[in-house]
């Protein structure tokens, strides 16, 4: 992508081989409230430049695609309210009408492979949403990370889907799933969902093996998802979530709210219903996955 824009501490690192880890913006400019999601934003930069990290946090302002923000970017994508939300099937349109927007799991993770940065930390990636059977509705992130290289640090898919199919979905596509120290799959807000995985890796140095793996076996260009759970003690309290995520399910049924709103529905409808438990348990899956990140980018950078 021609008009790819490092800043300049992403494009020293990445020139002197020091580790870099990609960050979404979609969740300050659109999934936390002001002006707290000004502060979560440093807070993420600054677990990072703690360890000896480069953030490159991504969005695409004025029709071009940032990777790493100055602080005033930053700020920018924190307290304007008229930013979008771009996937990467956004990132023509966005470039060509010189729009400006925040970028989802698949937007991120596209811009940060173009750029050559090797580790993305998330939340919760997207999957197959509930009804697929009826609906067919199914997150952009699966069918992109089936054909990107990067490594995706997150606390499983988002606990509103249908966790089995989405698992079933990334065998299919060939995207390597691992559980980081944990032999089940993360819940996102939860630190299980009953699923296991297939895989267990217990260390970053594991991890950067793996990711080394992936590259000298000369396979298809597949993302390694390492799924680390929210630490039990920040969880939500899985019977106040197993509770309000089904009254939510039936609120969004009667409402006849469908397709891509029900996501933004019912993780509003959690936040509300919890009294904000499930966006503290968010953040705190965010934080772990971050430091997890830097050190997998540090091992990586190492070898």
């Amino acid at each position: 992508m021609p008009r790819l824009k490092l800043s300049e501490e992403v494009s020293t690192a990445l020139s002197t081989g020091a580790p870099v880890v990609a960050l979404e913006s979609t969740i300050i400019s659109h999934g936390l409230p002001r002006p707290r999601n000004h502060r979560v934003a440093v807070e993420f930069e600054s677990i990072l430049r703690e360890r000896g990290v480069v953030p490159a946090t991504i969005a695409v302002l004025d029709g071009v695609p940032h990777v790493g923000l100055t602080p005033e970017q930053l700020a920018r994508i924190a307290e304007d309210e008229s930013l979008r939300k771009f996937g990467y099937r956004d990132l023509p349109l966005a470039v060509a009408t010189g729009a400006s927007g925040a970028t989802t799991v698949s937007g991120t993770a596209h811009l940060a492979a173009a750029a050559g940065i090797g580790v993305f930390a998330t939340g919760g990636l997207g999957g197959v949403h509930r009804g697929w059977t009826t609906e067919q509705d199914e997150s952009a992130d699966l069918n992109l990370l089936s054909r990107t290289r990067i490594t995706v640090v997150c606390a499983g898919v988002k606990s509103i889907l249908d966790v089995p199919a989405t698992l079933q979905r990334l065998e299919t596509l060939n995207v390597s799933v691992a559980g980081y120290r944990t032999d089940e799959f993360p819940g996102f807000y939860l630190t299980g969902s009953g699923q296991p995985v297939d895989w267990r890796l217990d260390d970053p140095e594991r991890v950067a093996a793996v990711m080394r793996a992936q590259r000298d076996t000369d396979g298809p260009e597949t993302a390694l998802i390492v799924a680390n759970p929210v630490d039990a003690a920040a969880q939500l309290d899985p019977a106040l979530h197993d509770r309000v995520l089904a009254d939510g399910l039936a609120a969004a049924e009667s409402a006849g709210i469908v397709g891509q709103a029900v996501t933004p529905f019912l993780l509003g409808y959690l936040v509300e219903h919890t009294d904000g438990a499930s966006l503290e348990a968010n953040l705190a899956a965010v934080r772990g996955n971050v430091a997890l990140a830097a050190g997998i980018a540090t091992a990586f950078a190492a070898a």
